[in-house]
């Protein structure tokens, strides 16, 4: 438990200021010097209370924005006009509160997204026991990427550190899933003795019904959330827009442009990729197995 402790000087002090020119000080020495040697008692204004933050004196200047503006614009504006504002010596200006809370969540969320995406590869890895064909699964979460950023400039919207951020590494887990249904398909097509062609055109064909499922099913979820409709089921009826459409708006935006976008291009680039790795694999193992040519002597 934390309690406030107040040092105060004896009444004898507090009520006559010539007590306190005639108190003594400890110097460097061990030498007890009267005050009045080293300073004088002048009366006027000063601060009712000093705040200290890490035993530096600190002023807070904190203000609430306008309706309809965003904080990182606020805040970007705030930091031009300081740029031309000089301080005086001893003086320096730091940005925390929202701004501190924002760069604290974006860091924690960035090491969560590499954390997820090092966990899938590391699994995919120890389920189809190669290295190539898990890189190709990841690369459908770059892809995804791009779908996010269109579907943020399409409805107008911040890249949100904390919501949308959370709906990439979301993101991460459920666009994965397509692509490992084609390669697990092509390796099972592969295992029954077909050409990698042959696989990779049957997987495209069969596995495209659940592919484009999981991807549609998804995104009509998510497409109330995106929209700001919902339903109140105290006063039983529908609602659009409010503060919660502003807060998740971002995640599902990003989730549902996100899937739409890895999920059409994981049809092409995924097929591509795995044909054009099994011609190198091949490639190199036929190097490897060619036999060397042997020496003849005549006489």
């Amino acid at each position: 438990e934390e309690y406030d402790v107040v040092v105060r000087f004896p009444r004898a002090f507090r009520e006559d200021l010539s007590n306190i020119e005639s108190m003594k000080l400890i110097n460097l020495r061990g030498e007890a010097i009267p005050m009045s040697v080293v300073a004088y008692v002048e009366q006027g204004a000063g601060l009712g209370s000093i705040t200290r933050i890490d035993r530096r004196r600190t002023v807070t200047v904190s203000a609430d924005i306008e309706a309809g503006s965003l904080g990182q614009e606020v805040l970007d504006d705030v930091r031009e006009t300081m740029a031309s504002f000089t301080l005086p010596a001893g003086y320096t200006v730091e940005y925390t509160g929202e701004n501190e809370d924002t760069e604290e969540t974006e860091a924690f969320l960035s090491r969560a997204f590499v954390a997820a995406v090092l966990l899938i590869t590391l699994v995919l890895v120890a389920q189809f026991n190669s290295i190539l064909q898990p890189f190709i699964i990841v690369s459908s979460v770059v892809l995804s990427l791009a779908g996010v950023f269109l579907g943020l400039f399409v409805f107008d919207m911040p890249f949100g550190i904390l919501m949308t951020g959370i709906g990439v590494i979301s993101l991460a887990g459920v666009v994965v899933n397509n692509a490992i249904v084609l390669i697990d398909f092509i390796n099972q097509m592969r295992d029954l003795g077909h050409s990698v062609e042959e696989a990779v055109v049957e997987a495209g064909i069969t596995r495209f019904r659940p592919v484009m499922l999981t991807a549609i099913t998804t995104i009509l979820g998510l497409v109330p959330m995106a929209l700001g409709i919902s339903f109140d089921f105290r006063e039983f009826h529908w609602t659009f827009g409010g503060e919660s459409s502003q807060w998740w708006g971002s995640m599902a935006v990003a989730v549902i442009f996100g899937l739409a976008f890895a999920t059409i291009l994981t049809l092409v680039v995924v097929p591509v990729l795995y044909t054009f790795t099994a011609s190198l694999t091949e490639i190199v193992t036929s190097t490897e197995e060619s036999p060397q040519p042997s020496e003849v002597s005549a006489k």
